[in-house]
């Protein structure tokens, strides 16, 4: 009996093995081949479902912002209880960050692939802090798009250098706890009153 085609489980296996090489490699570094033997499919069909490399790490990194904008969405009426699960999601989804810093480091400051969506994407996440800021519930002394960049920079920077935060905040439970307690005051600071 031959054996069934699954279309969609390849593409699930080729994306999976995509998220691996791009946050491990980079763009530059990532090989199609590596891809393609870690997902058990042919190189081709990374070409016809995915398009060329970059296409393949645009849509990769797309759907990973998706994904973290589903379970961690922002929430200005809780912003140490949305760190607390940014924190977590990026301690159990490392990957994601590692994507966004190959991507700063290929494209810099230039226009991303993928920036009509990109500015979309975030601005869901500004409009978010900007009713928080209307409401009275966070302060406002800080543009929106400015303070999300500074919450998402307490959050996000341990885990994109987990060297620095070994080497400055220590390794044990009780540093890593100490950590996020101080995260979590410096955003109550930012967003008070």
């Amino acid at each position: 009996m031959a054996a069934v085609r699954d279309p969609e489980a390849t593409r699930a296996r080729i994306f999976d093995a995509a998220v691996a090489e791009f946050s491990r490699y980079g763009i530059a570094g990532a090989r199609i081949d590596r891809i393609a033997g870690e997902a058990k499919a042919n190189k081709q069909l990374i070409y016809a479902y995915f398009g060329n490399k970059a296409e393949l790490f645009t849509r990769v990194l797309g759907r990973c912002m998706v994904d973290l904008a589903a379970a961690v969405p922002v929430d200005a009426d809780d912003i140490e209880g949305w760190i607390d699960r940014l924190l977590d999601y990026h301690a159990a989804h490392p990957e994601l960050l590692r994507l966004l810093y190959w991507e700063g480091i290929e494209y810099g400051t230039g226009e991303l692939p993928d920036e009509a969506e990109r500015q979309e994407h975030y601005a869901h996440k500004v409009a978010a802090i900007a009713d928080g800021q209307a409401r009275g519930v966070i302060s406002d002394a800080i543009p929106p798009g400015d303070l999300l960049m500074l919450l998402v920079s307490l959050a996000n920077w341990a885990t994109v250098v987990p060297q620095m935060r070994r080497i400055l905040t220590g390794v044990e439970d009780t540093d890593r706890d100490r950590l996020r307690a101080s995260i979590k005051e410096a955003a109550r600071r930012l967003v008070a009153d």
